[in-house]
């Protein structure tokens, strides 16, 4: 499930950013683990640059179409290569980073990295190929720049010759198709130590991890937990002697040489053991053979003399414990000891995850993913409304049309405001706010409960504030039932028992939750400015509010234009419900810096057509939902109705709030902040919370609780 919905992610990203540049999740979250405190590696590739193997390969090649390395590996250990520069280069980095050598010019892997990091990962720290930046959240991310190459290596020819039995041929024709890349770091032994760049098989990687069966995965990331919390586990950074690719490559080795039947469900501890043993056995000796280059003794200048003898003994101790080692391992030691009390020393893995402990992770996945949009302007809304078109008529999986949903919602709620930003033409004044409000109920009608919250947000925006207040008060209580899930705050059985029958595209729409996500590419609301401002002064694209904080937020704005007194009530109950000490306000994710929003046309009927081509494939796109069946068979927009039961028209009186309404809406907003009794509020979400509650009592003239909020 998590590998087809970044993979979709990835496809959708790559085909609309076209910077030139290629990007790839691989690691442990490529494999599909979600272990606390692993890294995010991410791996860029230049798009319109190739190596090659030797000079015929330049004929699969148009003349000028790509830049052309000639990958050298003969004076390089193996698995190593320096890289021969054969026509000039596209960009000034890689120009920068060029050396003579024999009066040939060479890439090399130092200088290209360093010049690299500095112009697109300012701030970060060098670790190995790749520049590490540490978040808020106690995540690392690893980017690494590298190159791309379309032919398999020479020197990985053994390889195929080995798969006899594991991987099918198949998938070893896929990875061969599929290239390798080359990672700017050279060889601690080598001859040109600043000069080589590594052979990288990441994406063989990624296919050979899809073919595993479920004891093969479960074991590898059995060995994974075992190097993190036991073997690692008293290490600093640069203490650690293993690290999880050589768990990968005994995994690999393994398979390989062993036949199926010993991968089957009843015999993991046993596959563990083997695994182990074969670690063990390699650190005695020294040598750890690459999977795809044997030759490449990954131990070599790595793991050798005092450390390699302290690694051993450390190991060997574990060793001796036998499977009892297995409990120093803090995440799933009540499992261990129940299958150690076995007496078969087996272990169950016929037994099905439940559905909410599913569901948590499938829509975790796709919000962490769907939200994660460059849409900076009208001509980015387009070109990714024309990718997904596209993708709507090829095979999907079931989570992948979840996915594809939450994308169109993201982009719905961007067009909107697009176009209310450039609505200042009155031809089209009235049009454009038509289109919005249409588009944000498509949006609410893909999207979660927490998406009605933008259309709340619109009306405000457009200072219709009973229709804000309809929407808040609708969104109250579809969120007031007991069976809606919060990010994974709800009650297991109730919910359950709410969605059994119901497909996920339904789920998504009346059952969960999730956190308001604002792009800082966007003024979303003129009061939420200091907050996006702090986002990108602290080099975060995009600041997540907590809905119920948000929802608060908009009723507190809207009843300060008709009832003073419940709005300072809010912001009272809000406030006593948050608690302990606000820190600077980061968004989960923050990948990079946005680029300022700028203006999609300087010219009035350039401006007038890009909207209206932008509008048409939004519309297009919901077409395409409604045909494949992610959506009743009703009409899209109703007359007098929209899809989401929220009424195009509301009457002034019918949500007049009465006169005690303003204090009563703030009392309600600082009970929230403060007492958070429900845990409507997420711990990382607190001091942005408490931001929200100080920009509201500043505007009611309360300076001082202001302050102790803000603080």
């Amino acid at each position: 499930m998590r590998r087809e919905i970044m993979d979709l992610h990835e496809m959708i990203v790559n085909q609309v950013m076209s910077n030139g540049m290629n990007e790839m999740i691989s690691g442990s979250r490529r494999d599909g683990f979600r272990f606390r405190g692993s890294d995010v590696d991410t791996m860029f590739w230049f798009n319109d640059h190739r190596v090659i193997w030797n000079l015929k390969q330049t004929n699969m090649y148009k003349f000028g179409q790509r830049s052309l390395l000639l990958a050298d590996p003969s004076n390089s250990p193996p698995g190593f290569t320096l890289l021969q520069l054969l026509t000039p280069p596209k960009y000034r980095e890689i120009n920068s980073a060029c050396i003579r050598i024999n009066d040939i010019f060479y890439v090399s892997s130092s200088m290209c990295r360093r010049v690299t990091y500095i112009n697109n990962c300012p701030n970060t720290t060098e670790h190995g190929p790749c520049s590490r930046k540490h978040t808020h959240t106690n995540t690392d991310f690893d980017y690494a720049y590298c190159f791309a190459c379309d032919f398999w290596p020479p020197s990985a020819t053994s390889w195929i010759n080995r798969c006899h039995s594991w991987p099918q041929r198949h998938v070893v024709h896929d990875v061969i198709r599929n290239g390798c890349h080359f990672v700017a770091i050279g060889h601690k032994l080598g001859n040109y130590r600043d000069t080589e760049w590594r052979i990288s098989f990441s994406l063989a990687e990624k296919k050979l991890v899809c073919a595993m069966n479920h004891c093969q995965f479960l074991t590898y990331g059995l060995l994974k937990l075992f190097l993190q919390e036991a073997i690692n586990s008293d290490c600093n950074e640069n203490d650690k002697l293993l690290c999880s690719y050589h768990m990968k490559t005994a995994i690999f080795w393994l398979i390989q040489q062993n036949t199926m039947p010993f991968w089957r469900p009843n015999n993991l501890l046993d596959c563990f053991w083997v695994c182990f043993k074969l670690i063990l056995k390699w650190t005695y000796e020294g040598v750890c053979p690459n999977f795809f280059i044997p030759q490449n003794n990954m131990f070599l200048g790595r793991i050798n003399g005092g450390d390699q003898t302290s690694l051993f003994i450390k190991l060997y101790g574990l060793y001796e414990k036998g499977l009892e080692s297995l409990l120093q391992i803090p995440s799933i030691k009540s499992t261990n000891i129940i299958s150690l009390c076995n007496p078969t020393l087996s272990a169950r893995m016929n037994e099905q995850i439940g559905t909410y402990e599913f569901d948590v992770e499938l829509f975790h996945e796709v919000y962490c993913n769907g939200s994660n949009l460059c849409l900076f302007n009208a001509h980015h809304c387009i070109r990714y409304l024309d990718t997904l078109e596209r993708l709507l008529h090829t095979p999907l999986t079931q989570f992948q049309v979840v996915m594809l949903q939450r994308h169109a919602a993201v982009i719905f709620q961007h067009a909107a405001f697009i176009l209310h930003k450039n609505k200042n033409m009155n031809k089209l004044m009235y049009l454009t706010d038509k289109l919005s409000c249409r588009l944000l109920r498509l949006a609410a009608k893909f999207g979660c409960i927490s998406d009605m919250l933008f259309i709340a947000m619109y009306y405000y925006k457009t200072l219709r504030y009973d229709k804000a207040l309809a929407v808040i008060e609708m969104t109250k209580d579809k969120l007031a039932k007991p069976y809606v899930m919060y990010i994974s705050e709800v009650d297991p059985e109730r919910y359950s028992a709410a969605v059994e029958g119901l497909s996920w595209s339904k789920i998504m729409r009346e059952v969960v939750a999730w956190d308001v996500t604002f792009y800082s590419s966007i003024l979303w609301m003129n009061e939420l400015k200091p907050e996006q401002q702090c986002s990108l002064m602290n080099k975060y694209p995009a600041c997540n509010i907590p809905p119920f904080i948000l929802l608060h937020m908009i009723e507190f704005l809207c009843l300060r234009y008709t009832d003073s007194v419940k709005s300072q009530t809010i912001v009272n109950n809000l406030q006593s419900n948050l608690f302990g000490t606000p820190v600077l306000v980061k968004s989960v994710k923050g990948a990079a810096i946005v680029e300022k929003f700028s203006i999609i046309a300087n010219q009035t009927k350039e401006r007038s057509n890009l909207l209206l081509c932008l509008t048409s494939w939004c519309f297009w796109i919901a077409l395409n939902f409604l045909l494949i069946g992610l959506l009743e068979q009703q009409s899209v927009l109703r007359s007098g109705y929209s899809d989401i039961g929220i009424p195009l028209y509301v009457p002034l009186q019918t949500c007049r709030p009465t006169e005690s309404t303003t204090i009563s809406s703030l009392n309600d907003f600082q009970d929230l902040v403060h007492h958070n009794k429900r845990k409507q509020i997420h711990i990382h979400k607190r001091a942005m919370s408490s931001q929200i509650l100080g920009i509201c009592q500043q505007m009611t003239g309360n300076h001082q609780a202001a302050l102790k909020s803000h603080q």
